[in-house]
């Protein structure tokens, strides 16, 4: 991983922290273990997030399903929320239900822009302090 992502999961964990929620980078992410495992994990005993953490200064972000299917069966057994945390260059983080990503034609995801600002959560709505309005 990147030094930029590595920053961008600690920009993170931070804001979890000052919302109240206990969180952590996990150790390993990233390849160190066969076992799936999030960028961040966060809860604040009513409501646990499991993040995988993608930045970047271009327009679209890929994902392969590998790391998807991961997030996916880490949130499962531990009771979570997964979601992709986006952070690109000089905009505010949005959060991407698995459900709601663009799935490519080699079967791995993208999110770019105008999907993450279009159905992305905020940061208040991930940990339940903010419902977003959206307007069709």
């Amino acid at each position: 991983m990147s030094k930029t992502g590595s920053r961008e999961e600690r920009e993170l964990v931070k804001m979890l922290w000052g919302a109240n929620c206990a969180a952590m980078r996990a150790p390993a992410s990233g390849g160190a273990t066969k076992k799936p495992l999030p960028d961040v994990i966060a809860g604040n005993g009513t409501t646990y997030l499991a993040i995988e953490v993608k930045s970047t200064s271009l327009e679209r972000i890929y994902i392969n399903s590998e790391k998807i299917d991961g997030l996916k069966e880490f949130a499962d057994i531990f009771g979570a929320k997964p979601y992709i945390g986006v952070k690109f260059l000089r905009k505010k983080w949005r959060f991407i239900c698995l459900e709601d990503l663009y799935i490519t034609k080699n079967n791995n995801y993208r999110v770019n822009l105008d999907l993450a600002f279009d159905k992305g959560l905020e940061f208040d709505e991930i940990i339940g302090r903010d419902k977003q309005v959206k307007f069709s």
